[in-house]
């Protein structure tokens, strides 16, 4: 009898860990879908109107295009950069040229996010707008696009 109560925890136990391994396993999966689904900062923002939906699409179907104009300009820039710094003859007038090319792109990219940034906060309400500038600013402190290293500071 002790055998069989000791067998039974055993399965009992084992059932209870894949269950609760795969209902870890299927809440990390949901979590990871949604956020893999955010493509701008207005996605995450959960009370926008359909109308609201749909704007912020015609939005992106303009603005996305122009900056995937830009980033390949701004890869190749670099990495003509990275071969002029380790030529075996350094030409500094060429780095300097390179990294001014990049620094025009980076600008460019820059007016692009700024302008995209202005255009879907035109579409939002006032308590939407406070979203959005707290997560604009979380992105921009942490690296994101738009303007590098902007601490949130709260007056």
């Amino acid at each position: 009898m002790n055998l069989l109560s000791f067998l039974l925890g055993v399965i009992s136990s084992l059932v209870f860990v894949a269950v609760m391994a795969t209902a870890a396993y299927s809440y990390l999966k949901r979590s990871r879908n949604r956020r893999a689904n955010i493509r701008g900062y207005l996605d995450v923002i959960p009370d926008l109107t359909e109308q609201q939906r749909a704007l912020v699409q015609e939005i992106r179907r303009g603005f996305l295009p122009t900056v995937e104009g830009i980033r390949p300009n701004l890869r190749s820039r670099r990495a003509e950069l990275a071969e002029l710094l380790f030529d075996e003859r350094t030409d500094r007038a060429a780095i300097h040229v390179a990294a001014e090319k990049i620094i025009e792109h980076q600008s460019e990219l820059e007016r692009e996010v700024i302008a995209h940034i202005l255009e879907e906060n035109e579409i939002l309400s006032a308590s939407q707008q406070r979203k959005f500038y707290e997560i604009v600013v979380e992105q921009f402190a942490s690296g994101g696009p738009g303007v590098q290293g902007v601490r949130r500071h709260r007056t």
